[in-house]
């Protein structure tokens, strides 16, 4: 659990086209909390050019914020649509490298529990996804950025209703290992 929070903060992560949207209504509705949109997609559907680094700090800001302002309305638990790593990942796929101020507030922004969806769902076009030849990539990358911070996170894998009994299944387990 948070140390300074009495909410379990349950981080829905990715690569693209893997449902991470749509799971968070899911548990949202399920679990009958709140749950945190992606801000990157509504800042990223106003621009008018490519993103820059500034627009990744600004996004990393945004989610922060959003964040903040719904933890409490959350019951238990608040799901997130993504996490501040995402920016990082963005940032140095795109512009190799992250800029310092967010690499330097990544360590204060804990959760408890992350579940890593899995690429085996097929591809969905959107206007914002950038690389459907890279999914097994940005999959390492998160495993690799996840082990990096020592995150609990489990794989939620499976099509349809089998992939949200798995994330309730993990989201269940971790719940139940604090009573």
């Amino acid at each position: 659990m948070s140390t300074n929070n009495p909410i379990y903060k349950i981080a829905i992560v990715g690569p693209e086209s893997t449902g991470k949207s749509t799971m968070s209504k899911y548990l949202a509705d399920y679990y009958h909390t709140i749950w945190v949109p992606e801000y990157a997609r509504e800042y990223c559907e106003r621009l008018t050019a490519d993103p820059t680094i500034e627009d990744e700090v600004n996004m990393f800001y945004g989610q922060l914020k959003l964040e903040e302002e719904l933890l409490p309305e959350a019951n238990k638990i608040l799901i997130c649509d993504t996490t501040f790593i995402t920016v990082k990942i963005w940032s140095d796929q795109l512009f190799g490298y992250t800029p310092d101020e967010v690499l330097q507030k990544l360590p204060d922004h804990f959760y408890d529990l992350y579940l890593l969806l899995d690429i085996d769902m097929p591809w969905e076009h959107d206007p914002l996804r950038n690389f459907p030849d890279m999914r097994e990539h940005f999959m390492e990358v998160w495993h690799t950025e996840l082990k990096a911070i020592n995150a609990n996170y489990v794989v939620i894998s499976g099509l349809n209703q089998q992939r949200y009994d798995c994330a309730v299944a993990a989201i269940d387990n971790f719940l139940n290992s604090f009573q």
